[in-house]
């Protein structure tokens, strides 16, 4: 197995928990801003945990003034903004929805990797991007053709959310920075910002013990494991193969969403077939037509 498939297949796992773990954390009468500062403060915790015991800190003695801040700036996108959007949206849509719409970020991973990154834009990689596209469309068709306001600031959320990962995916690619060290940087960041944020409204406050376990788990396994080996993962491999796989993970989240939440968004017949189109959006991006020149690195 390639190490770029198995970095990607351990992101796809824990973030398939996402949207059952947010929405239960935001139904306890938090809300976005508060989930991401303790979630946040976990993940830079594990990480600086992490980065201790591999010795990876010391590296930070090379970095340069310029070093942290561009570390930090490709990081925000990703860290932050994502993360605000998308608890955002996830607020107001079914758990189901937000986190199928918010799984436009693959498709914009391959944009910003033409743009940023000047990767080829061919034509299995334009088709697979519009049937992905389409098969958000269908999932999403009945909340944006229904003209509810509320509904539609939920879906505009997560597609700014999915944007932001999107360019964050492309930037982590074209900086060559340790992933976790970087990662580490970026999440306490994120922590100052929005605690800064969280005392300026007077939201501070201290999580009950099964409010700590949800905070953990999200921040941990879904930011600060899965973020990071996703990033492994693009760095590896093909950016437009790799985020493809991502849309894997809705077909898990819908079981969880239902199991745990009751959220019947696995019944919904637009859902399923949406995401069986998303699914065929990946299988045309994966088959090789002709045998490839250059070789995927290990």
């Amino acid at each position: 197995m390639k190490k770029s498939y198995f970095f990607a297949g351990v992101s796809i796992l824990f973030w398939s928990t996402v949207a059952t773990v947010t929405k239960l954390l935001l139904n306890n009468g938090h809300n976005s801003i508060q989930v991401l500062w303790v979630s946040v403060f976990f993940a830079g915790m594990f990480l600086l945990v992490a980065n201790i015991f591999t010795g990876k800190i010391k590296k930070f003695k090379e970095y340069t003034l310029k070093d942290f801040v561009i570390s930090v700036l490709i990081g925000l996108p990703g860290t932050f903004f994502y993360y605000v959007f998308y608890y955002g949206g996830a607020a107001i849509l079914p758990a189901s929805q937000a986190f199928i719409v918010n799984y436009m970020w693959p498709i914009m991973s391959v944009v910003f990797a033409c743009i940023i990154l000047r990767e080829k834009m061919t034509l299995k990689k334009g088709i697979a991007i519009a049937v992905s596209f389409l098969g958000v469309g269908i999932v999403t068709g009945k909340e944006i053709l229904s003209f509810s306001a509320n509904a539609l600031m939920g879906v505009v959320l997560c597609l700014l959310g999915a944007v932001s990962y999107g360019l964050f995916t492309a930037l982590n690619k074209k900086y060559h920075y340790d992933k976790m060290l970087s990662m580490m940087l970026n999440y306490f960041v994120s922590f100052t910002i929005t605690t800064v944020i969280n005392a300026a409204a007077g939201n501070l406050f201290m999580p009950t013990l099964s409010e700590a376990a949800g905070f953990a788990w999200n921040g941990i396994f879904t930011m600060a494991i899965a973020c990071t080996t996703w990033v492994i993962a693009l760095d590896k491999g093909n950016t437009a193969k790799i985020s493809n796989l991502a849309y894997i993970t809705p077909f898990l989240s819908l079981v969880w969403t239902w199991l745990i939440l009751g959220d019947q968004g696995i019944k919904d017949p637009y859902s399923l077939i949406g995401l069986c189109v998303i699914v065929a959006g990946i299988f045309i991006q994966l088959i090789n037509f002709k045998k490839p020149k250059d070789k995927e690195k290990n």
